[in-house]
């Protein structure tokens, strides 16, 4: 028997949100710690080219892709799962999406100004680490959060 677009949709809201979370998990856990390690011009060049890098559609489909699936999931379901699909939505809408654009993406648009080299440079990576991690953090148990919200509609 094929499960009801509902179901389909509540799964793949579930996947993308665990996907999206992992992903911001290991830079939250290993990756930021790695590259603060390195001396800050070379920490921060390599995150310049990350935050090059992940401009790419397989990410954009996933991380945009699962923000539409969640709102699809929160639109269609009805009873008691309803709820439960509204704030995962909700969460991953705002905390993943949301924190992106405000808290994230300005944070790279100063580093990628940035000369690693300079002087300035190197200050600018030691704020952007400690800020940029912490709204990483956010983004990171927002999406988990949401995951397990809708894993608990699909049961």
């Amino acid at each position: 028997m094929m499960p009801d677009l509902p179901a389909l949709l509540v799964l793949s809201a579930t996947v993308g949100s665990a996907l999206v979370g992992g992903i911001f998990f290991t830079f939250s856990n290993f990756v930021m710690g790695a590259l603060r390690r390195l001396p800050p011009a070379a920490g921060a060049a390599a995150m310049q080219s990350i935050n090059v890098r992940v401009m790419n559609p397989l990410f954009f489909t996933v991380f945009f892709g699962t923000g539409a699936v969640a709102l699809a999931a929160a639109v269609v379901s009805t009873g008691p799962l309803a709820p439960l699909c509204a704030v995962g939505a909700g969460i991953y809408l705002v905390g993943c999406i949301g924190v992106t654009g405000v808290k994230n993406v300005p944070l790279n648009n100063t580093l990628a100004a940035g000369e690693p080299e300079s002087a300035e440079g190197g200050d600018v990576w030691r704020h952007y680490l400690d800020r940029w991690t912490f709204w990483n953090h956010v983004r990171t148990a927002a999406c988990l959060l949401a995951a397990a919200l809708f894993s608990a509609a699909a049961i």
